[in-house]
């Protein structure tokens, strides 16, 4: 199962005119406007901005996602665990990816192979997933940071 419509490390870049990339931020600004919206703001009529906006989609340059606020749905902890494994880095990060409370699994480089972003009910629930993500085969080490405060996350990068 994919994990992500387009893989960093294998993907040919797309390369977006300045058009495209202000769609682009329109989308990034409010994800809800119309087409004819983002066609006054950019200077196209809503036909074209619904076609590009189709073939950003299909290109998976963008996905359009309805972001929540874990804490407004009851999700009070959350928390990156780094991971170190023997064996396959792959078969491991797939194994990972398919927990469902984790939504950020990456491959790094440095003291830690793996790094996994969980979104929790409470202590409890961090608890129980830190056991699952250290019975995954090969995984040898974990190392869990939790967060206090979130102080900037944003959606924005891509464009400038």
């Amino acid at each position: 199962m994919a994990h992500s419509p387009r893989s960093a490390a294998r993907a040919a870049p797309v390369v977006l005119d300045e058009i495209s990339k202000r769609i682009i931020e329109q989308l990034q600004h409010d994800g809800r406007q119309s087409y004819a919206a983002i066609g006054k703001a950019v200077g196209l009529s809503e036909a074209a901005i619904r076609q590009r906006v189709q073939r950003l989609q299909a290109d998976g340059v963008v996905q359009i996602v309805a972001v929540t606020d874990p804490l407004t749905l009851g999700f009070t902890r959350q928390a990156m665990i780094a991971v170190k494994c023997d064996g396959d880095l792959g078969k491991v990060s797939d194994h990972l990816a398919d927990i469902e409370e984790i939504d950020y699994v990456v491959l790094t480089a440095g003291s830690f192979d793996l790094l996994c972003e969980v979104v929790c009910e409470d202590d409890d629930h961090l608890l129980e997933i830190l056991s699952r993500v250290r019975n995954v085969p090969s995984v040898t080490s974990t190392e869990t940071f939790v967060y206090l405060k979130l102080r900037k996350q944003t959606y924005s990068w891509g464009t400038r």
